[in-house]
């Protein structure tokens, strides 16, 4: 067995262990307390891994959720515990950051579906005692709302005062705030849709023919041997990875140069920069992420739009809202662009909400919401400020 052997052998056993153990709280729910899914089924027992920073104050007032992206997971600000890397949003959550952890309690879980200790397509199907694999019923934004609702039942909140996400968190922001209008204070809405387009359905479908195509998928059956569907995994977060950065970025990043050689070698080895970045993309995933977890999460962004069952316009979602929005959006933004968000205002416009809008110049593309923007970080650090006062929670500085 190569090194390289042993090294995916080894990842692949410390995602099973978070799968199974994860390192991370977990709420448990017995089948007793079955989740009732959009596709009319009952998912029971389930559970929701999750992680906390900050403490909750007495009246119970101060409790943000976090909603994560595609990709990401409950460690927001601490230590991965497959990668080593930092949390995938330590830049704006801690002590002193915008979303201050010394003022504000804050909970971030891993999605329904997921593939670090929240119930998904790797965890034990009790019926059968193996990992349900595509057994596992489709799921939609709504169902990971419904569940996240559940872990704030267990943890003894009524009202979140606020719930903050970009991407598919962003979903769930507004999912929330639609579905559970008196238990959101405020709602931070970044880089985000209320439904997804042709173009991004699109951009999945690839991804997951690229996983299905794998051989080693195995109709979804990879859990018992020793084989990982990686190549078409890889392939579907290397194409998906391009949508989340701009033409600039990539530009500027990488342009045309070569990768660790002078001249161009005349084959389909990765000559360019761009290609080597892209590759270790694949291959990194691959190795914290579960195949079937991106099968099952991609279709539940394909299948939001927050007007189903709401009426016949985004507004009537909003209708009779009393939650404070801030909603953000990116200049250089192609996957979910500022007219996306601005579908979102209008909406909330057209039903007198409370609501704010900000277009952040920015040439990083999606990502630009996880990266260094002091003017994305003032901007969600003063909403949060003046929303805190409203809600009885003081001053910056002044404590929860």
């Amino acid at each position: 067995m190569t090194a390289a052997q042993s090294d995916i052998i080894a990842s692949v056993a410390r995602r099973q262990s978070e799968i199974d153990a994860p390192s991370s709280q977990i709420a448990h729910f017995d089948v007793n307390a079955p989740l009732h899914l959009a596709c009319q089924q009952d998912l029971a027992p389930f559970s929701v891994a999750y992680q906390t920073y900050g403490t909750l104050n007495a009246a119970k007032s101060n409790a943000i959720l976090i909603c994560h992206a595609l990709t990401a997971d409950q460690y927001v600000a601490t230590q991965h515990p497959i990668t080593g890397k930092p949390g995938w949003w330590d830049i704006m959550v801690g002590p002193g950051k915008p979303i201050d952890t010394e003022r504000f309690f804050v909970i971030c879980s891993n999605v329904l579906g997921g593939c670090m200790g929240s119930t998904g397509p790797a965890s034990i199907n009790p019926k059968t005692g193996a990992p349900y694999g595509i057994d596992f019923p489709v799921i939609t934004i709504g169902d990971m709302v419904e569940a996240q609702a559940r872990l704030i039942d267990y943890l003894g909140i009524d009202q979140l005062f606020a719930v903050v996400g970009g991407s598919m968190g962003g979903m769930q922001v507004v999912e929330w705030a639609s579905r559970f209008k008196d238990r959101v204070f405020a709602a931070v809405p970044i880089a985000t849709t209320a439904w997804h387009s042709s173009q991004n359905i699109a951009f999945h479908e690839v991804g997951r023919q690229a996983v299905m195509a794998d051989p080693n998928w195995q109709s979804g059956n990879y859990y018992a041997t020793d084989k990982v569907p990686r190549n078409g995994l890889a392939v579907a977060r290397m194409a998906a990875h391009i949508t989340y950065l701009s033409e600039e970025a990539l530009h500027r990043k990488f342009g045309r140069s070569l990768q660790d050689r002078s001249e161009k070698t005349f084959s389909f080895n990765a000559d360019f920069q761009v290609e080597s970045y892209l590759r270790h993309q694949g291959s990194s995933f691959v190795d914290r992420f579960d195949a079937n977890s991106y099968l099952y999460i991609t279709r539940a962004m394909d299948y939001f739009d927050l007007r189903e069952g709401r009426g016949s316009v985004l507004a009537d979602a909003f209708r009779g809202t009393q939650t404070r929005f801030c909603v953000v959006s990116f200049t250089s933004d192609w996957l979910y662009p500022t007219r996306e968000s601005r579908r979102i205002v209008q909406a909330l416009n057209a039903v007198a909400a409370n609501v704010s809008f900000v277009e952040i110049e920015s040439d990083k593309g999606h990502d630009a919401f996880l990266l260094d923007e002091p003017t994305f970080h003032a901007t969600v650090r003063g909403f949060l400020n003046a929303a805190a006062l409203k809600h009885g929670l003081g001053t910056a500085g002044n404590g929860a």
